[in-house]
Formats: C-alpha cells, structure tokens, sequence
C-alpha cells in the first residue's frame, strides 16, 4: 500500500494536510473508477471515486451510503455511479461503513456475519453515528481538494444504513444541497439521535419507502418523513420488501439529484 501523501501531492508543509493515498484505476463503462483511502483521525477509510475520463472540476460530486451487510461495490452503488458519471458528468464517491467491505480483514465475505456484528454496533455503541460522520466529513474534504472535483455542489444518496448513518451527516453538514434517503424509519437503537437530526435537514429530500417493508413498517418511515425539515420533499412508495427496490427507484433518484446539481458541472 501506497504510503500516506497530501491529496494535491505537493510538499505536505503547505497546502492542504488531507491525506489520501490511491489504489487500482480502472475504466468502467467510459467512467473512470479509482480506490482511495482516507485518514479520518485514528481510522482508515476505504473508498471509491468515479469520475468522466479527462474531468477537470469543479463539478458536482454524490457522496453514496450503502446498507447493511453490503459494500462500496454493490451492484447498484456501481451503477449508480456510472450512471452519475457518465451521462450527467459528476463526481461520485461511495466509501464502507463500519464492519463492512474493506474494513474488515475478510472483506465482507459472509454477509449474514456482518449484518450481525453491524447490529450489534449499532445497539451498544453509542459513538458509532458520530465516527461515521467524521469519516464522511473527512471523505468529503479529500474529495474537494482534488482538481476534478473542487468545491462544486454536493448531493448524498443513502437507502437503509445509507440513511441511518448518512441522514446525521446530511444535517450536520451545509455543504450538502440535495439528499436521497429512505428504507428507514423512526425505530431502532439510534432513533433517538435520528428524530433529534431529522428537522435539521433543510435540503430538498426524494425519500423512497417500500410498502411491506418486513423490517421499518410504514407508519415509523411515514413519521420519519413527516420530521424532515425540509419544505421541497417527495415521498416515493413502491409495492414489495425491504430489498425489493425497483429499478424506477434509481432512475427517479438520478434525475433528482441532477435537477439540483446539474448547474455546477464544470
């Protein structure tokens, strides 16, 4: 592995002190897809950025969650962005949440092991949200600095997990200007912190629901919704499970988020 250096790879005495270091590019689908790890205080972050080939910023960048017992390389994280990438011109970055991907020694192989030891975190400890926002943060921060991307408009795509760790993060930080959210509800060990965040959400929120959802019933989703603070917001509700999720989903979260920062693409 790389040694740690400054994202702008000059002298680490000026400039910007955000270290990053780099792992495998690749081309996807005309997208150019790149590991990268950030330093978030005693942590190692693991994520990936895709980019259109030849970028130069600033331009819009998604920050995306994905749920539990996945990774940074679930199909539809993947998808998403490429698709982000490639017809709208955004940056797009996704990065593991705790006990997940490239966090653990085994990469997530067994998922039914992670998906245990994430709710066993997320009941009995009670810094997990705020670590979680930290890496975000310190993800974010990284992010702008690169000459790609740049201090351009900023939207967050985060379902399940996606909105149980990155909803806190979309209110704490101002940076962020349009939100997906959803497959979540007003329940759980952290629903105290998530009813406490929710009204400070003030960017225009797509929220997805799915209507037998077997594990955030519809009356907690519904109420998590009704907390959101902010005026511009869309509840989408489709037929079927938790995992069931329709394609239109995706298309309808694309669309969205560009409605709101396709203005920035550089």
């Amino acid at each position: 592995m790389a040694p740690w250096h400054t994202v702008d790879g000059g002298d680490p005495s000026v400039g910007t002190l955000r270290k990053m270091r780099w792992g495998p590019k690749t081309i996807r689908d005309g997208v150019l897809e790149r590991s990268f790890h950030v330093e978030s205080s005693d942590r190692d972050v693991p994520g990936l950025l895709w980019s259109p080939l030849e970028a130069t910023g600033p331009r819009p960048l998604v920050l995306v969650g994905h749920g539990a017992s996945g990774s940074k390389r679930e199909s539809y994280v993947l998808a998403l962005g490429t698709e982000l990438a490639r017809r709208r011109g955004f940056a797009v970055a996704a990065i593991d949440g705790p006990v997940h991907g490239d966090r653990r020694s085994d990469g997530g192989s067994v998922p039914g092991l992670v998906l245990l030891e994430f709710s066993q975190l997320w009941a009995g400890d009670p810094d997990m949200t705020d670590r979680m926002l930290a890496d975000w943060t310190a993800t974010l921060d990284a992010l702008q600095d690169l000459d790609e991307v740049g201090p351009g408009p900023v939207g967050f795509w985060g379902l399940s997990m996606g909105t149980i760790l990155g909803l806190p993060f979309v209110a704490a930080d101002p940076r962020i200007e349009v939100a997906v959210l959803g497959l979540m509800g007003l329940t759980g060990p952290s629903r105290e912190r998530i009813a406490l965040d929710a009204p400070r959400v003030r960017c225009p929120v797509l929220f997805f629901l799915q209507w037998d959802d077997e594990l955030f019933d519809r009356p907690s989703a519904a109420a998590l919704f009704g907390l959101l603070g902010a005026t511009d917001k869309r509840l989408h509700a489709h037929p079927g499970r938790h995992g069931q999720v329709p394609d239109e989903a995706f298309v309808a979260s694309a669309a969205f988020l560009a409605r709101y920062l396709a203005g920035g693409v550089g």
